[in-house]
């Protein structure tokens, strides 16, 4: 009986290996961290898996297609069913939409439907997406880069001065421009900076084979619209994180200390402030992506917004829906990043996380 206990024993060579399964699920559970972001990273997997079956199952219940479009009225029933079959759109919605998602899950995103259907030689829509792409991400890195430090600047501003004139018009000012669509926000620094002062561009047009930063004034009042509409939940949601953080027991303890109010500002109340405002910035950043697509609609950028928009008009159902699934992706992302960040700036969390 000994005998057999000791070859059973966890240290002995001869003893039977633990299945590979547990062995990870072990190393993962003495890594709290790593463990929340596998969790939350499947958690991600599965939305975005739910979403694209919504998002092609929405754009292809929708009446008419890509071949009546490139058809016109007049078509007759025979030719709509050729282009049709052409297309692909004569197959059973379950049958299309595996080939849909398992091109994304292969990287193949597919040929634009409108560009087969006119026998366009570059169908791809990898090809037709890029420079857009790349277009519309300089303008979110942009506006994402100076949006994080001014809303935490005037944020925190706004609170270190509550119930003062400065807060008040910081206040004033945000709740303004809140209410303000894109469209309107974009239209009146066009009157302003062009027609009053002559300074900027109307449009931000960029001609082919030209990049964003050939010409940077183009860029300007995109990114002013783009501000001025996701700074303002920003600036106040940082303000009340950081006037509650004040009143905070080890606030004032510190201060009782005799540490210097800017050393008590800077390592007590903003750093405890800033945690709560990671998620409403990222919610911010996701709204940013939202706000881009009108804001290149207003300015006629040459970005995925506006490839977005005339896809839609064309009813092109392969180019929608993969940008559409490529936006999804990146909320997603967003979020996730978030909650990591989150949990490494709170020790508590990282303690329910071990838990």
């Amino acid at each position: 009986m000994e005998a057999s206990s000791s070859a059973l024993a966890p240290g002995n060579p001869a003893a039977p290996s633990e299945p590979r399964t547990f062995r990870r699920w072990g190393l993962l559970r003495s890594h709290p961290l790593a463990a929340m972001v596998v969790r939350r990273t499947a958690a991600g997997v599965v939305t975005l898996f739910i979403a694209s079956i919504l998002i092609f199952a929405a754009l292809n219940v929708l009446p008419g297609d890509a071949a009546s479009v490139v058809l016109g009225r007049n078509a007759t029933p025979e030719a709509l069913a050729k282009v049709r079959a052409d297309l692909g759109l004569d197959q059973s919605l379950p049958r299309r939409y595996a080939d849909w998602a398992g091109g994304i899950i292969s990287g193949d995103l597919g040929n634009s439907t409108i560009a087969v259907a006119q026998n366009d030689p570059h169908p791809s829509v990898s090809g037709i997406i890029g420079t857009p792409l790349r277009n519309s991400l300089v303008l979110a890195v942009i506006a994402a880069v100076l949006l994080v430090p001014l809303a935490l600047v005037i944020g925190a501003f706004a609170a270190l001065r509550a119930d003062k004139p400065a807060d008040h018009a910081i206040s004033t000012v945000s709740l303004t421009l809140s209410s303000l669509p894109e469209f309107l926000i974009g239209s009146l620094l066009v009157v302003v900076f062009f027609s009053w002062l002559d300074v900027l561009p109307p449009i931000s047009q960029i001609p082919p084979g030209a990049g964003p930063f050939d010409q940077p004034d183009i860029l300007v009042l995109p990114v002013l619209t783009l501000l001025s509409v996701s700074l303002t939940f920003t600036i106040r949601q940082v303000r009340a994180t950081t006037i509650d953080t004040l009143r905070q027991d080890y606030v004032a303890m510190a201060r009782l200390n005799g540490y210097k109010e800017s050393r008590v500002i800077r390592r007590y109340a903003l750093r405890n402030a800033l945690a709560p405002s990671v998620q409403t910035i990222a919610q911010t950043l996701q709204y940013l992506l939202g706000g881009i697509i009108i804001t290149e609609a207003v300015f006629a950028y040459p970005g995925i917004g506006t490839t977005l928009i005339q896809a839609v008009s064309t009813r092109d159902i392969q180019l929608v829906s993969v940008i559409a699934f490529l936006l999804a992706a990146v909320y997603i992302v967003i979020n996730i990043i978030a909650d990591v960040i989150v949990v490494l700036m709170v020790p508590k969390l990282r303690t329910q996380a071990a838990s």
